[in-house]
């Protein structure tokens, strides 16, 4: 049977309402942004149009570290027909040490080994020629 998984998945679209371009930009260059509000100094995710903390618009884009610890996963054991060598695979929210939390998929390990508070950091999954999709590792490598 031919895999069409990769061939299946969609391909994130900037949102103009919200202004997602700089978070998409920056993730061809590798980078992970975050909306961010300077009256609070905390970041928010996801992109909003204003600051979940004041209701301004004087949201800016900053770079993250890309690091932190597992808060819930599920372990996802069937897949769609053609991507059967996804799974199993691990979809996780993960929480930054800037303190917001991201639903992600986990890659490069042994899912059976996955565990809340696993230390994970950025990886980028590529969708495509140049998009690239923020997902996760683990810090410590167990592999499969």
């Amino acid at each position: 049977m031919k895999n069409n998984c990769d061939s299946q998945k969609p391909i994130p679209q900037p949102n103009l309402y919200i202004n997602t371009r700089s978070f998409w930009e920056a993730a061809k260059q590798g980078k992970l942004i975050l909306q961010f509000c300077p009256e609070t100094g905390n970041y928010q995710h996801y992109p909003r149009p204003v600051s979940i903390f004041t209701g301004k618009r004087n949201i800016e884009w900053r770079e993250v570290s890309g690091k932190g610890n597992i808060y819930s996963f599920t372990i996802v054991r069937s897949s769609l027909p053609g991507c059967e060598n996804r799974s199993p695979y691990v979809i996780a929210i993960v929480e930054l040490e800037e303190g917001v939390r991201i639903l992600c998929n986990i890659h490069n390990c042994d899912p059976e080994r996955v565990k809340i508070g696993t230390p994970v950091k950025l990886y980028w999954e590529r969708l495509s020629g140049d998009i690239n999709y923020p997902a996760f590792e683990p810090d410590k490598c167990f592999k499969k």
